[in-house]
């Protein structure tokens, strides 16, 4: 039916039995269906609504369609129930539009709408996907808090003001969205895909702890029934950039950072952890070993878990079903991009963990060479790249229980040095030389004269002993790797306590 009206149009508490259709409808006046009912499907495709039109209240049991609808004046849908889907596809809202309250128990379809005033939809409630793809909100402050059991979709978005977003979704995708101003994203539960998205001026994105409360006109806390809850994540920051973004209390152990630009300007704050290495003790080769935790990135937990040689513990990881892994050669600039970010915001323990993570890829890089890796995997064992003070110290202990034992077995003379007889034609003293039975000389007191070498050594200092030939070169070597080591030690705890 093609309805035309010149002046006001009220279907106020009308009972719409079977399809209402107002397609091509010209309402030049006001059009009021508050409280009204459609039994069936409520058509609208196409309309013109030249003033006001309140829809508050409504109620409608089949598939709510307006359709490339133009509204010029306000437009009211607070409290409106849809049983079914609603499309607003192509639709122009010209003037304010309240969509309070209402609730989708269906998708709700605004794809490539046209928002040029400001809308609302406080406490609105969406139980399928919410679709906003291509939408452009020219004038929209805020959108929310609202609720989505399933995705909310704001790909291609284009905010043109300031906004603030406040929403309790399981997902939200921003894939392309446009920011051309500022904008705060609150949100609880999602998991969010920013890939591509273009921010023109800083955003942030923070988790919202408690449920979000309207106090405005009485009214109360939003519905989250039918959400799961899980703290909100980012998958996904490829392709934007970070240099305008913000991430407060985020869950990033599944996102994906190659290919962000300038991502050694990214803000982090509050508590974002990354993906976590497999915890408890694994074999290596037949040997016990356990991975120190350290935050890693998503793609390299990927990478480890799909090599051949991968180790028990990593199929835990992240879904290596997902796109095809990186090579260390591409996540070792991404680490380094981190951990300036880290090192720029004075957060030196933080950036550790991504200067390992920079080595390791190094290390793991076919295309290093092999002098380099050789280097690379010797400072890995010795220190965990001067990050693994217990890892030096061991080492060191062991150093010192060895120097002491070649001390004690081959070092320390039991026989002093005497001179040379005259006729001999030399100047000086004879090496000290030692001759008791081998296991004679493993005794306290040799064992005391011992450890006074080797703490010398830690220490760079000579004990100022006799020692025989091989004790000196025992000395010499200890005097060269024990402060090394006690050095490397030393940097590690200075790493993590660094501020």
């Amino acid at each position: 039916m093609k309805y035309s009206a010149s002046t006001g149009a009220q279907f106020s508490n009308v009972n719409f039995d079977g399809t209402a259709e107002f397609n091509e409808a010209v309402f030049e006046g006001e059009a009021w269906f508050g409280a009204a009912h459609f039994t069936s499907d409520a058509g609208f495709r196409e309309a013109v609504f030249a003033r006001g039109a309140s829809f508050d209240w409504a109620t409608v049991h089949g598939h709510a369609l307006f359709s490339a609808v133009v509204f010029k004046g306000s437009l009211g849908f607070r409290g409106t129930r849809f049983a079914d889907t609603a499309s607003f596809r192509w639709t122009v809202f010209e003037d304010h539009a309240a969509f309070d309250e209402a609730v989708f128990d269906g998708d709700a379809e605004f794809n490539e709408a046209v928002f040029r005033s400001n809308a609302q939809f406080l406490l609105m409630v969406v139980k399928g996907d919410a679709n906003f793809r291509r939408v452009v909100f020219e004038h929209v402050a805020q959108i929310g808090p609202l609720a989505c059991r399933q995705k909310l979709r704001l790909t291609g978005a284009v905010f043109s003001t300031a906004v603030t977003i406040e929403a309790a979704v399981q997902h939200l995708d921003c894939q392309r969205t446009h920011w051309a101003s500022t904008a705060a994203l609150r949100l609880r539960h999602a998991s969010v895909d920013l890939t591509d998205a273009v921010l023109e001026y800083p955003v942030s994105i923070a988790a919202q702890t408690t449920p979000f409360i309207v106090t405005w006109h009485g009214r109360g806390v939003l519905d989250e029934d039918g959400l799961k809850k899980a703290p909100v994540r980012v998958l996904s920051l490829r392709g934007v950039d970070a240099a305008h973004l913000v991430l407060s209390d985020i869950d990033l152990s599944a996102c994906r950072f190659a290919g962000t630009v300038h991502l050694d300007q990214l803000r982090l704050e509050g508590h974002c952890p990354l993906a976590a290495l497999p915890h408890g003790w694994h074999r290596r080769r037949g040997v016990p070993v356990r991975w120190t935790q350290r935050q890693t990135l998503a793609e390299e937990v990927q990478w480890r878990t799909a090599r051949a040689t991968a180790r028990s513990g990593w199929i835990l990881a992240p879904d290596p079903r997902g796109p095809v892994p990186l090579e260390p050669t591409a996540l070792a600039p991404v680490y380094r991009a981190l951990r300036k970010a880290f090192e720029d915001a004075k957060n030196e323990p933080g950036a550790a963990d991504f200067y390992y993570g920079e080595m390791e890829m190094r290390r793991n890089d076919r295309h290093t060479p092999w002098a380099e890796r050789f280097l690379l995997g010797l400072y890995w064992a010795v220190s965990g790249y001067g990050l693994r003070a217990t890892r030096a110290l061991g080492w060191l202990l062991a150093a010192m229980a060895a120097t002491i034992v070649l001390m004690m077995g081959l070092g320390l003379p039991d026989t002093p040095a005497r001179p040379y007889s005259p006729g001999a034609g030399v100047i000086g003293k004879q090496d000290p030389r030692l001759h008791a039975a081998f296991p004679d000389r493993f005794t306290g007191a040799r064992a005391h004269k011992a450890a006074d070498v080797v703490i010398n050594s830690v220490v760079f200092r000579s004990s100022g002993q006799d020692l025989t030939t091989a004790g000196r070169y025992t000395e010499m070597a200890s005097r060269l790797a024990e402060p090394v080591l006690l050095a490397l030690a030393l940097l590690a705890v200075r790493g993590r306590v660094k501020r």
